[in-house]
Protein backbone atom coordinates (compact mmCIF):
# COMPACT_ATOMS: atom_id res chain seq x y z
CA UNK A 1 0.00 0.00 0.00
CA UNK A 2 1.44 3.63 -0.74
CA UNK A 3 1.39 6.11 1.32
CA UNK A 4 -0.81 9.16 0.78
CA UNK A 5 1.18 11.25 2.58
CA UNK A 6 4.72 10.07 0.70
CA UNK A 7 6.88 11.99 -1.32
CA UNK A 8 6.66 9.94 -3.71
CA UNK A 9 4.09 10.16 -6.42
CA UNK A 10 3.88 6.88 -8.46
CA UNK A 11 1.82 8.63 -11.26
CA UNK A 12 3.56 11.80 -11.31
CA UNK A 13 6.78 9.34 -12.18
CA UNK A 14 5.12 7.58 -14.58
CA UNK A 15 3.91 10.54 -16.28
CA UNK A 16 7.34 12.30 -15.99
CA UNK A 17 9.23 9.75 -17.70
CA UNK A 18 10.20 9.63 -21.18
CA UNK A 19 8.79 6.29 -21.24
CA UNK A 20 6.13 5.43 -18.93
CA UNK A 21 5.25 1.91 -20.87
CA UNK A 22 9.27 0.92 -20.38
CA UNK A 23 9.26 2.31 -16.68
CA UNK A 24 5.89 0.32 -16.34
CA UNK A 25 7.11 -2.97 -17.81
CA UNK A 26 10.72 -2.56 -15.93
CA UNK A 27 8.75 -2.29 -12.44
CA UNK A 28 6.64 -5.01 -13.11
CA UNK A 29 9.73 -7.23 -14.43
CA UNK A 30 11.55 -6.23 -11.05
CA UNK A 31 8.20 -7.37 -8.63
CA UNK A 32 8.20 -10.46 -10.82
CA UNK A 33 11.51 -11.19 -10.15
CA UNK A 34 11.26 -10.53 -6.90
CA UNK A 35 7.89 -13.11 -6.57
CA UNK A 36 10.31 -15.68 -7.91
CA UNK A 37 13.50 -15.32 -6.18
CA UNK A 38 11.22 -15.33 -3.16
CA UNK A 39 9.48 -18.62 -4.43
CA UNK A 40 12.57 -20.10 -4.87
CA UNK A 41 13.93 -19.23 -1.69
CA UNK A 42 10.87 -21.43 -0.50
CA UNK A 43 11.23 -24.27 -2.91
CA UNK A 44 14.94 -24.43 -1.72
CA UNK A 45 14.02 -24.32 2.35
CA UNK A 46 11.39 -26.88 1.50
CA UNK A 47 13.57 -29.07 -0.09
CA UNK A 48 16.26 -29.55 2.47
CA UNK A 49 13.33 -29.65 5.07
CA UNK A 50 11.61 -32.38 3.64
CA UNK A 51 15.04 -34.24 3.49
CA UNK A 52 15.35 -33.84 6.80
CA UNK A 53 12.49 -35.50 7.51
CA UNK A 54 13.11 -38.39 5.67
CA UNK A 55 16.86 -39.01 5.35
CA UNK A 56 18.54 -41.87 6.42
CA UNK A 57 21.99 -41.18 5.22
CA UNK A 58 23.57 -38.39 7.07
CA UNK A 59 26.52 -37.69 4.29
CA UNK A 60 24.26 -37.87 1.29
CA UNK A 61 22.44 -35.50 3.12
CA UNK A 62 25.14 -33.35 4.03
CA UNK A 63 25.91 -33.09 0.58
CA UNK A 64 23.27 -30.76 -0.14
CA UNK A 65 23.68 -28.58 2.28
CA UNK A 66 26.87 -26.52 0.04
CA UNK A 67 24.63 -26.71 -2.78
CA UNK A 68 21.82 -24.98 -0.66
CA UNK A 69 23.42 -22.58 0.80
CA UNK A 70 24.93 -21.41 -2.56
CA UNK A 71 21.61 -21.11 -4.32
CA UNK A 72 19.82 -19.76 -1.18
CA UNK A 73 22.50 -16.70 -1.18
CA UNK A 74 22.86 -16.73 -4.40
CA UNK A 75 26.56 -17.28 -4.75
CA UNK A 76 29.12 -19.37 -6.31
CA UNK A 77 31.05 -21.74 -3.30
CA UNK A 78 30.36 -22.81 0.08
CA UNK A 79 32.04 -24.84 2.40
CA UNK A 80 30.81 -27.59 5.05
CA UNK A 81 33.45 -28.42 8.21
CA UNK A 82 31.31 -31.05 10.66
CA UNK A 83 32.26 -31.94 13.93
CA UNK A 84 32.83 -35.82 15.06
CA UNK A 85 31.08 -35.77 18.47
CA UNK A 86 34.40 -36.03 20.29
CA UNK A 87 34.70 -32.26 18.56
CA UNK A 88 37.08 -33.65 15.81
CA UNK A 89 37.16 -32.35 12.21
CA UNK A 90 35.45 -34.85 10.35
CA UNK A 91 37.77 -34.95 7.69
CA UNK A 92 35.58 -38.02 5.46
CA UNK A 93 32.65 -35.57 5.52
CA UNK A 94 33.90 -32.07 4.18
CA UNK A 95 32.37 -30.65 1.52
CA UNK A 96 32.73 -28.24 -0.79
CA UNK A 97 31.11 -26.54 -4.46
CA UNK A 98 32.77 -25.99 -6.55
CA UNK A 99 34.77 -28.98 -5.90
CA UNK A 100 36.65 -28.28 -9.28
CA UNK A 101 39.87 -25.99 -8.34
CA UNK A 102 39.07 -26.55 -4.20
CA UNK A 103 40.49 -29.77 -3.57
CA UNK A 104 43.84 -28.01 -2.25
CA UNK A 105 41.73 -26.92 0.28
CA UNK A 106 40.33 -29.64 1.41
CA UNK A 107 43.58 -31.20 1.74
CA UNK A 108 44.29 -27.89 3.71
CA UNK A 109 41.57 -28.41 6.00
CA UNK A 110 42.29 -32.26 6.28
CA UNK A 111 46.06 -31.15 7.67
CA UNK A 112 44.74 -28.72 9.91
CA UNK A 113 46.78 -29.82 13.09
CA UNK A 114 44.33 -28.87 15.89
CA UNK A 115 41.23 -30.05 13.71
CA UNK A 116 42.77 -33.93 14.64
CA UNK A 117 42.40 -33.36 18.45
CA UNK A 118 39.96 -34.60 20.75
CA UNK A 119 37.57 -31.30 22.44
CA UNK A 120 39.00 -29.18 19.12
CA UNK A 121 34.89 -28.11 18.73
CA UNK A 122 35.19 -26.55 22.18
CA UNK A 123 38.44 -24.70 21.64
CA UNK A 124 37.47 -21.20 20.81
CA UNK A 125 41.14 -20.13 20.08
CA UNK A 126 41.59 -23.22 17.72
CA UNK A 127 38.34 -22.11 15.85
CA UNK A 128 39.06 -19.01 15.16
CA UNK A 129 42.63 -20.41 13.61
CA UNK A 130 40.10 -22.69 11.38
CA UNK A 131 38.52 -19.42 10.20
CA UNK A 132 41.50 -17.30 9.65
CA UNK A 133 42.59 -20.75 7.76
CA UNK A 134 39.47 -20.50 5.39
CA UNK A 135 40.10 -16.52 4.92
CA UNK A 136 43.24 -16.26 4.03
CA UNK A 137 42.97 -19.59 1.24
CA UNK A 138 40.09 -17.05 0.11
CA UNK A 139 41.85 -13.62 0.35
CA UNK A 140 39.87 -11.52 -1.97
CA UNK A 141 36.94 -13.48 -1.97
CA UNK A 142 33.69 -12.25 -0.09
CA UNK A 143 33.12 -15.08 2.75
CA UNK A 144 30.46 -15.27 5.36
CA UNK A 145 30.41 -18.31 7.73
CA UNK A 146 28.00 -19.45 10.90
CA UNK A 147 28.11 -22.07 13.45
CA UNK A 148 26.54 -25.55 13.59
CA UNK A 149 25.10 -25.91 16.88
CA UNK A 150 23.05 -28.64 18.28
CA UNK A 151 22.02 -28.98 22.54
CA UNK A 152 24.44 -26.38 23.27
CA UNK A 153 27.03 -28.11 21.13
CA UNK A 154 29.60 -27.00 18.01
CA UNK A 155 28.68 -29.23 15.35
CA UNK A 156 30.74 -28.04 12.48
CA UNK A 157 31.43 -24.50 10.09
CA UNK A 158 29.28 -23.39 7.23
CA UNK A 159 31.02 -20.85 5.18
CA UNK A 160 29.67 -19.53 1.68
CA UNK A 161 31.84 -17.14 -0.83
CA UNK A 162 31.71 -16.09 -4.21
CA UNK A 163 34.35 -16.18 -5.93
CA UNK A 164 34.22 -12.75 -8.03
CA UNK A 165 35.02 -11.01 -4.35
CA UNK A 166 32.39 -8.48 -5.07
CA UNK A 167 29.09 -10.00 -3.59
CA UNK A 168 27.90 -8.10 -0.83
CA UNK A 169 26.27 -10.16 2.43
CA UNK A 170 23.38 -8.48 4.02
CA UNK A 171 21.42 -8.96 6.99
CA UNK A 172 19.13 -11.07 5.18
CA UNK A 173 21.64 -13.62 3.77
CA UNK A 174 22.87 -14.19 7.50
CA UNK A 175 19.96 -14.91 8.71
CA UNK A 176 19.24 -17.36 5.83
CA UNK A 177 22.66 -18.99 6.41
CA UNK A 178 21.75 -19.39 9.70
CA UNK A 179 18.88 -21.29 9.27
CA UNK A 180 20.54 -23.88 7.29
CA UNK A 181 23.28 -24.17 9.85
CA UNK A 182 20.07 -24.94 12.08
CA UNK A 183 18.64 -27.25 9.79
CA UNK A 184 22.19 -28.89 9.41
CA UNK A 185 22.77 -29.01 13.53
CA UNK A 186 19.15 -30.71 13.57
CA UNK A 187 19.95 -33.45 11.03
CA UNK A 188 23.14 -34.27 12.78
CA UNK A 189 21.99 -34.42 16.13
CA UNK A 190 19.10 -36.45 14.81
CA UNK A 191 21.59 -39.20 13.27
CA UNK A 192 23.42 -39.29 16.19
CA UNK A 193 20.47 -39.87 18.73
CA UNK A 194 19.98 -42.95 16.02
CA UNK A 195 22.70 -44.03 16.09
CA UNK A 196 22.97 -43.94 19.94
CA UNK A 197 19.36 -45.40 20.01
CA UNK A 198 20.73 -48.31 17.61
CA UNK A 199 23.60 -48.88 20.08
CA UNK A 200 21.80 -48.91 22.74
CA UNK A 201 18.89 -51.60 21.35
CA UNK A 202 22.01 -53.69 20.49
CA UNK A 203 23.60 -53.65 23.82
CA UNK A 204 20.09 -54.47 25.11
CA UNK A 205 19.80 -57.53 22.99
CA UNK A 206 23.26 -58.75 24.08
CA UNK A 207 21.87 -58.09 27.43
CA UNK A 208 18.85 -59.99 26.83
CA UNK A 209 20.89 -62.71 25.42
CA UNK A 210 23.22 -62.96 28.34
CA UNK A 211 20.68 -62.78 30.65
CA UNK A 212 18.94 -65.68 28.76
CA UNK A 213 22.22 -67.49 29.04
CA UNK A 214 22.59 -66.85 32.77
CA UNK A 215 19.31 -67.77 33.32
CA UNK A 216 19.62 -71.03 31.96
CA UNK A 217 22.96 -71.51 34.54
CA UNK A 218 20.71 -71.40 37.20
CA UNK A 219 18.74 -74.90 38.26
CA UNK A 220 15.43 -74.28 36.42
CA UNK A 221 14.45 -77.54 38.12
CA UNK A 222 15.15 -79.02 41.74
CA UNK A 223 16.81 -82.55 41.50
CA UNK A 224 14.78 -85.29 43.56
CA UNK A 225 17.05 -85.79 46.85
CA UNK A 226 15.48 -88.66 49.63
CA UNK A 227 13.99 -87.04 52.42
CA UNK A 228 13.89 -83.28 51.56
CA UNK A 229 12.41 -80.22 49.20
CA UNK A 230 13.79 -77.85 47.65
CA UNK A 231 12.86 -74.41 46.37
CA UNK A 232 14.54 -71.58 44.67
CA UNK A 233 14.34 -68.30 43.12
CA UNK A 234 16.46 -65.62 42.05
CA UNK A 235 15.55 -61.75 41.17
CA UNK A 236 17.83 -59.35 39.49
CA UNK A 237 18.07 -55.86 40.19
CA UNK A 238 19.43 -55.49 36.48
CA UNK A 239 18.51 -58.42 33.65
CA UNK A 240 21.86 -60.23 34.39
CA UNK A 241 22.65 -60.31 37.89
CA UNK A 242 25.98 -61.73 40.56
CA UNK A 243 23.80 -64.29 42.08
CA UNK A 244 24.39 -67.74 42.37
CA UNK A 245 22.88 -70.86 43.86
CA UNK A 246 23.32 -74.40 42.37
CA UNK A 247 22.50 -77.80 43.37
CA UNK A 248 25.44 -80.44 42.29
CA UNK A 249 25.79 -83.84 42.96
CA UNK A 250 29.20 -85.22 44.30
CA UNK A 251 28.80 -88.68 42.22
CA UNK A 252 27.35 -87.35 38.58
CA UNK A 253 27.47 -91.03 37.45
CA UNK A 254 24.82 -92.59 39.51
CA UNK A 255 21.04 -92.54 38.66
CA UNK A 256 17.77 -93.79 39.97
CA UNK A 257 17.54 -94.06 43.41
CA UNK A 258 21.17 -94.18 44.36
CA UNK A 259 21.48 -90.49 42.93
CA UNK A 260 18.57 -89.56 45.42
CA UNK A 261 21.03 -91.23 48.15
CA UNK A 262 23.85 -89.76 47.17
CA UNK A 263 25.59 -86.89 48.69
CA UNK A 264 24.46 -83.28 47.29
CA UNK A 265 26.44 -80.17 47.34
CA UNK A 266 24.30 -76.79 48.02
CA UNK A 267 26.21 -73.70 47.09
CA UNK A 268 24.87 -69.87 47.21
CA UNK A 269 27.19 -67.11 46.39
CA UNK A 270 27.27 -63.46 45.45
CA UNK A 271 29.86 -61.06 43.40
CA UNK A 272 30.45 -58.34 44.54
CA UNK A 273 28.46 -55.44 42.25
CA UNK A 274 25.69 -56.15 39.63
CA UNK A 275 24.80 -56.39 35.70
CA UNK A 276 27.17 -57.47 33.28
CA UNK A 277 30.06 -57.72 35.05
CA UNK A 278 29.05 -59.31 38.02
CA UNK A 279 27.01 -61.95 36.25
CA UNK A 280 30.53 -62.86 33.77
CA UNK A 281 32.23 -63.38 37.07
CA UNK A 282 29.88 -65.42 38.65
CA UNK A 283 29.56 -67.46 35.07
CA UNK A 284 33.50 -68.06 35.49
CA UNK A 285 32.96 -69.10 38.96
CA UNK A 286 30.43 -71.41 38.33
CA UNK A 287 32.05 -73.68 35.93
CA UNK A 288 35.15 -73.91 38.86
CA UNK A 289 33.01 -74.96 40.83
CA UNK A 290 31.64 -77.30 39.55
CA UNK A 291 35.14 -78.86 38.77
CA UNK A 292 35.93 -78.81 41.88
CA UNK A 293 32.77 -80.67 43.43
CA UNK A 294 33.40 -83.52 41.97
CA UNK A 295 36.45 -84.11 43.62
CA UNK A 296 34.80 -84.82 46.30
CA UNK A 297 36.87 -83.09 49.30
CA UNK A 298 35.01 -81.60 52.23
CA UNK A 299 33.72 -78.24 51.74
CA UNK A 300 36.21 -76.32 53.78
CA UNK A 301 39.03 -77.86 51.12
CA UNK A 302 36.49 -77.21 48.07
CA UNK A 303 36.37 -73.37 48.52
CA UNK A 304 40.08 -73.02 49.81
CA UNK A 305 40.91 -74.87 46.22
CA UNK A 306 38.35 -72.20 44.56
CA UNK A 307 40.06 -69.31 46.06
CA UNK A 308 42.78 -70.51 44.54
CA UNK A 309 41.91 -71.26 40.99
CA UNK A 310 39.71 -67.83 40.87
CA UNK A 311 42.58 -65.63 42.67
CA UNK A 312 43.76 -63.93 39.53
CA UNK A 313 41.03 -62.99 38.00
CA UNK A 314 39.21 -61.89 40.47
CA UNK A 315 41.98 -59.53 41.46
CA UNK A 316 42.55 -58.27 37.76
CA UNK A 317 38.29 -57.65 38.18
CA UNK A 318 39.02 -56.00 41.90
CA UNK A 319 35.79 -57.68 42.73
CA UNK A 320 35.09 -60.43 45.39
CA UNK A 321 32.89 -63.10 46.13
CA UNK A 322 30.63 -64.14 48.66
CA UNK A 323 30.29 -68.00 48.60
CA UNK A 324 28.17 -70.49 51.31
CA UNK A 325 29.23 -74.51 50.27
CA UNK A 326 27.71 -77.20 51.96
CA UNK A 327 26.58 -80.81 50.82
CA UNK A 328 24.00 -83.21 52.23
CA UNK A 329 24.00 -86.58 52.68
CA UNK A 330 20.53 -87.95 52.99
CA UNK A 331 20.99 -91.37 54.12
CA UNK A 332 22.23 -89.29 57.60
CA UNK A 333 20.53 -86.34 57.19
CA UNK A 334 23.60 -84.95 57.67
CA UNK A 335 24.68 -81.37 56.30
CA UNK A 336 28.61 -80.15 56.29
CA UNK A 337 29.51 -76.72 55.53
CA UNK A 338 31.90 -73.98 55.47
CA UNK A 339 31.12 -70.26 54.49
CA UNK A 340 33.29 -67.64 52.29
CA UNK A 341 32.35 -64.74 54.21
CA UNK A 342 28.43 -65.01 53.05
CA UNK A 343 25.26 -64.31 55.32
CA UNK A 344 25.26 -67.47 56.99
CA UNK A 345 21.64 -69.41 56.15
CA UNK A 346 19.13 -69.52 58.96
CA UNK A 347 17.81 -72.90 60.40
CA UNK A 348 14.43 -73.57 61.90
CA UNK A 349 13.82 -76.34 64.10
CA UNK A 350 10.24 -77.82 64.09
CA UNK A 351 11.28 -79.41 67.57
CA UNK A 352 12.38 -76.37 69.29
CA UNK A 353 10.41 -73.55 67.11
CA UNK A 354 13.53 -71.42 67.16
CA UNK A 355 16.02 -70.17 64.67
CA UNK A 356 20.06 -70.40 64.47
CA UNK A 357 22.22 -69.44 61.71
CA UNK A 358 24.92 -71.66 60.37
CA UNK A 359 28.20 -69.74 60.03
CA UNK A 360 32.22 -70.67 60.19
CA UNK A 361 35.05 -68.80 59.83
CA UNK A 362 36.25 -67.91 56.37
CA UNK A 363 37.17 -64.70 54.15
CA UNK A 364 36.01 -63.29 50.90
CA UNK A 365 36.92 -65.51 47.76
CA UNK A 366 39.67 -63.88 45.64
CA UNK A 367 40.74 -61.80 48.78
CA UNK A 368 44.09 -63.32 49.60
CA UNK A 369 45.96 -66.65 48.58
CA UNK A 370 46.37 -68.03 51.96
CA UNK A 371 42.69 -67.70 53.02
CA UNK A 372 41.57 -70.60 55.21
CA UNK A 373 38.47 -72.24 56.13
CA UNK A 374 36.49 -74.05 58.86
CA UNK A 375 34.07 -77.23 58.38
CA UNK A 376 31.35 -77.50 60.43
CA UNK A 377 28.36 -80.08 60.39
CA UNK A 378 24.82 -80.24 61.35
CA UNK A 379 22.06 -83.32 61.78
CA UNK A 380 18.90 -82.05 60.01
CA UNK A 381 15.72 -83.28 61.70
CA UNK A 382 12.20 -83.87 60.32
CA UNK A 383 10.45 -81.18 59.71
CA UNK A 384 13.46 -78.56 59.77
CA UNK A 385 13.48 -75.78 57.19
CA UNK A 386 16.90 -74.46 56.27
CA UNK A 387 16.93 -70.75 54.10
CA UNK A 388 19.98 -70.37 52.12
CA UNK A 389 19.84 -65.99 50.82
CA UNK A 390 21.96 -63.51 49.58
CA UNK A 391 22.05 -59.71 50.70
CA UNK A 392 20.12 -58.10 48.52
CA UNK A 393 17.29 -59.53 50.22
CA UNK A 394 18.22 -58.07 53.93
CA UNK A 395 19.52 -54.58 52.33
CA UNK A 396 16.21 -54.36 50.29
CA UNK A 397 15.01 -50.70 50.66
CA UNK A 398 11.42 -50.29 52.15
CA UNK A 399 8.87 -47.66 51.32
CA UNK A 400 10.09 -45.58 54.14
CA UNK A 401 13.63 -45.88 53.61
CA UNK A 402 14.81 -48.81 56.50
CA UNK A 403 16.00 -51.89 55.33
CA UNK A 404 14.88 -55.39 55.46
CA UNK A 405 17.39 -57.02 57.52
CA UNK A 406 17.91 -59.94 59.47
CA UNK A 407 15.61 -59.50 62.12
CA UNK A 408 12.39 -59.13 59.52
CA UNK A 409 13.44 -62.34 58.02
CA UNK A 410 14.37 -64.30 60.41
CA UNK A 411 10.81 -63.05 61.92
CA UNK A 412 9.10 -64.35 58.73
CA UNK A 413 10.95 -67.33 58.15
CA UNK A 414 9.39 -68.65 61.60
CA UNK A 415 6.22 -67.53 60.73
CA UNK A 416 6.50 -68.79 57.23
CA UNK A 417 7.68 -72.17 58.94
CA UNK A 418 4.88 -72.74 60.67
CA UNK A 419 2.44 -71.55 58.69
CA UNK A 420 3.08 -73.60 55.25
CA UNK A 421 4.16 -77.53 54.77
CA UNK A 422 6.12 -77.60 51.45
CA UNK A 423 8.65 -75.98 50.61
CA UNK A 424 7.45 -74.01 47.54
CA UNK A 425 4.94 -72.28 49.96
CA UNK A 426 7.30 -70.91 52.19
CA UNK A 427 9.97 -69.54 49.33
CA UNK A 428 6.35 -68.19 47.84
CA UNK A 429 5.37 -66.51 50.98
CA UNK A 430 9.25 -65.43 51.69
CA UNK A 431 9.31 -62.95 48.18
CA UNK A 432 5.47 -62.60 48.43
CA UNK A 433 6.61 -60.82 51.41
CA UNK A 434 9.33 -58.75 50.03
CA UNK A 435 7.73 -57.60 47.55
CA UNK A 436 5.02 -55.76 50.02
CA UNK A 437 7.60 -54.59 52.13
CA UNK A 438 9.86 -53.02 48.85
CA UNK A 439 6.69 -51.39 47.42
CA UNK A 440 4.62 -51.64 44.00
CA UNK A 441 6.53 -48.73 42.59
CA UNK A 442 10.26 -49.96 43.77
CA UNK A 443 13.39 -51.87 42.48
CA UNK A 444 15.64 -53.94 44.35
CA UNK A 445 18.89 -51.92 44.65
CA UNK A 446 20.58 -55.82 44.60
CA UNK A 447 20.25 -59.11 43.09
CA UNK A 448 17.94 -61.31 45.95
CA UNK A 449 18.19 -64.83 46.12
CA UNK A 450 16.39 -67.41 48.45
CA UNK A 451 16.63 -71.41 48.39
CA UNK A 452 14.65 -72.97 51.20
CA UNK A 453 15.15 -76.48 52.40
CA UNK A 454 12.65 -78.28 53.92
CA UNK A 455 13.40 -81.68 55.38
CA UNK A 456 10.58 -83.95 55.36
CA UNK A 457 8.14 -84.15 58.35
CA UNK A 458 8.08 -88.34 58.35
CA UNK A 459 10.41 -89.69 60.18
CA UNK A 460 13.00 -92.24 58.05
CA UNK A 461 15.74 -94.15 59.56
CA UNK A 462 19.21 -93.85 57.92
CA UNK A 463 20.46 -96.40 55.49
CA UNK A 464 22.94 -97.41 57.33
CA UNK A 465 24.97 -99.97 54.99
CA UNK A 466 23.68 -97.76 51.34
CA UNK A 467 26.16 -94.97 51.58
CA UNK A 468 27.57 -93.58 48.78
CA UNK A 469 30.22 -91.73 49.99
Amino acid sequence: MINKNSSFDFKDFVQGSHSSNAYYESLRDLFESLSNEKKLNQDLISSIIFSLRSFTNLDRFLELIPVLASRLLGVDGSLLIPFHSDGRISRDQLQVVPKDNLENLLRLISNFKQGNCVGFSTNEIHLKLLDQLIHNYFANTSIVFTSISSRGRQRGRLYVFDLKGSYLFSHAHHRELQLIADLTGVAIENYLLLQESRYHESVDRQVDIGAEIQSQLLPDHFPIIEGIELAACCRPAFKVGGDYYDFIPTRPELLGKSKERGRWAFVIGDVMGKGIPAGLLMTMLRGMLRAEVLSGLPPDRILHDLNQLALEDLAQSHRFVTLFYSDFDPTQRKLRFANAAHNPPLLWRLKDKDISRLDSLGSLIGLQSNAEYVCKEVILEPGDVLLYYTDGVTEAPGMAGERFNEKRLIALLDESARQFERASEILENLFKRLDKFVGDNHNLEDDASMVVLKVNSKVKLPYLNDSND
